[in-house]
């Protein structure tokens, strides 16, 4: 399989994703000046229900933009051990230690896209072709790795 199809389709989903996330925090900035009355203490608190929202939006834009920055560092030789950037066979899937973005397919294959940071990656790191490793009580063997 090819890495940097893979990389590409997963950058791809980060940018819509970032997309998503600016358009929402310009309808919600957009229905806060809307919300205007003279309602008095229910106009603030409406307010600062608006202003928590946005606040919550851009922590999750932020989230995605620091994903998208280790996207682009993200190496896609071909790895010998498993590490940021590999693409891991086992014989219960396929994992992409890259982001955590969930599922995409590729070539009718579904690859899970995973970060190093995740149980599953940090039981995988460092292991090689034919090693094993349990998570959550389950035995995997690492089949392949690119």
């Amino acid at each position: 399989m090819n890495k940097e199809n893979i990389l590409q389709i997963l950058k791809d989903k980060i940018s819509e994703k970032i997309k998503i996330f600016e358009n929402l925090i310009a309808e919600t900035r957009a229905s806060s000046n809307d919300t205007k009355s003279s309602m008095g203490d229910k106009y603030e608190t409406g307010r600062e229900m608006l202003q928590q929202e946005i606040n919550n939006i851009q922590r999750q834009l932020n989230e995605t933009l620091n994903q998208q920055n280790f996207l682009k560092k993200l190496n896609t030789e071909v790895c010998t051990k498993v590490q940021n950037g590999a693409l891991v066979k086992t014989d219960k899937g396929f994992f992409y230690i890259s982001v955590s973005s969930g599922e995409i397919v590729f070539e009718g294959k579904k690859i899970m896209t995973i970060s190093s940071e995740s149980p599953l990656a940090k039981a995988m790191f460092g292991k090689k072709i034919a090693e094993t490793f349990i998570i959550n009580n389950v035995n995997q063997v690492i089949e392949e790795i690119g």
